[in-house]
């Protein structure tokens, strides 16, 4: 007959397994496990709170960017949740300034304003770019762009 101790401690090493394997921990000992859980809670949470920000910023009307890059130039996203009559003039005209190409894009402009475009860097140009450097730049325009309509 198998004690009760003996069944509790095997029912309390399964559920540490399956917690092991939910938050993808090579852990081996109990401990350590439940200290990979709790800081694979802790990302999660933390991936929550940047989705609610986001998703609280795309409703309201400062519109958000976001800038990736990629292997030759950027991957530009700007979004929010009203209409942005002038903006995506002003957006193309900071590309030229920038000396990026658009490659592709993808446009709404109706209710809300949506802008996905890729933009490759002109091979003429020698001075190098980055990510944040694109992005405060359209952050900049769409700043002047706000307070010119006041």
């Amino acid at each position: 007959m198998v004690s009760r101790e003996h069944k509790r401690d095997a029912a309390l090493h399964d559920k540490l397994q399956i917690l092991r394997s939910i938050t993808h921990s090579h852990a081996m000992n109990d401990t350590s496990i439940v200290l990979d859980a709790s800081n694979y809670i802790k990302e999660l949470k933390h991936k929550v709170e940047i989705l609610n920000e986001e998703i609280s910023t795309s409703e309201s009307s400062t519109p958000r960017v976001s800038v990736e890059t990629l292997e030759k130039g950027f991957l530009v996203k700007v979004h929010s949740g009203r209409s942005c009559p002038g903006l995506l003039v002003l957006i193309l005209a900071t590309f030229e300034e920038l000396g990026l190409n658009v490659l592709e894009a993808r446009v709404s402009c109706a209710d809300s304003f949506h802008l996905q475009a890729l933009g490759g860097e002109n091979e003429e140009d020698e001075e190098s770019m980055d990510a944040q450097m694109v992005k405060r730049t359209i952050t900049n325009t769409i700043k002047n762009w706000s307070e010119s309509i006041g």
